[in-house]
């Protein structure tokens, strides 16, 4: 169990070298998604913690429980990554899925934890909500001008109390065009072609911006089913690029 302020966060714990790996799942996700990723950590030897964290349907409840995309979440993982400080690790990766990507993100630009934090490991990451928003409005047969809208329902304070979230969110604090200047982990994007969730257009502009720090592999599938598409080659181009890294 990781503490946290909103309670307990249970997480499973694989042990390794001074190297830990953290596996963070998606929006609507489980843990066990995640142990895709794991296979790789331990092939190299890595320590792994599988985290949970608040309004995931593991971790604890807060507020109306509902998701506030990844802005307070990350604190939960935090916690995580003390957690591993104190049992000893020297060297952090994150391995993040969709939503799990951004929160990896978030965390790998706190100063705070930034001496510890070796590697990304970014399937199908969120880096914009807004048009991760556009594009889910279009999939469900919306117009696509219909997130627009939703958008005000989610950064602003009077609107996102209706919704039921604790306080508003600062999409535009979680899209790559504010903080790619700030990004200096090395990271490597898995993603898939035909993503109608998260677009693969914001990590090819984030790549295009951050060349020496960000590497793009594209597969021809769906939102988080690079691995599925191919685990043999998935799992070979993450451990090829992080020991390239290490």
């Amino acid at each position: 169990m990781i503490e946290t302020a909103v309670g307990p966060c249970p997480a499973w714990k694989v042990d390794g070298s001074s190297t830990w790996a953290i596996h963070i799942q998606g929006l609507g996700s489980t843990r066990a998604g995640t142990l895709r990723g794991v296979q790789v950590a331990t092939d190299l030897g890595y320590s792994s913690l599988v985290v949970s964290y608040r309004n995931d349907g593991e971790g604890p409840t807060s507020g109306t429980g509902r998701s506030t995309l990844g802005w307070t979440e990350t604190d939960d993982v935090e916690e995580a990554v003390h957690y591993a400080v104190r049992c000893g690790a020297e060297r952090i990766v994150f391995f993040g899925w969709s939503m799990g990507g951004s929160i990896a993100i978030q965390l790998a630009l706190r100063p705070r934890l930034a001496p510890y934090i070796a590697g990304l490991v970014l399937d199908s990451p969120v880096l914009d909500w807004s048009s991760v928003i556009r594009a889910n409005c279009a999939r469900a047969g919306l117009p696509a001008r219909a997130g627009d809208l939703a958008i005000p329902w989610l950064s602003r304070k009077g609107l996102s109390r209706f919704l039921g979230l604790p306080a508003p969110i600062p999409v535009g604090a979680m899209s790559f065009t504010s903080w790619a200047p700030l990004l200096t982990a090395p990271t490597v994007i898995l993603r898939g072609t035909n993503d109608d969730s998260a677009p693969d257009e914001s990590s090819l502009a984030l790549e295009k911006l951050r060349p020496r720090q960000v590497e793009v592999h594209r597969v021809a599938a769906g939102h988080t089913l690079s691995w599925n598409r191919d685990p043999v080659a998935w799992h070979t181009t993450v451990a090829l690029w992080l020991k390239q890294t290490s």
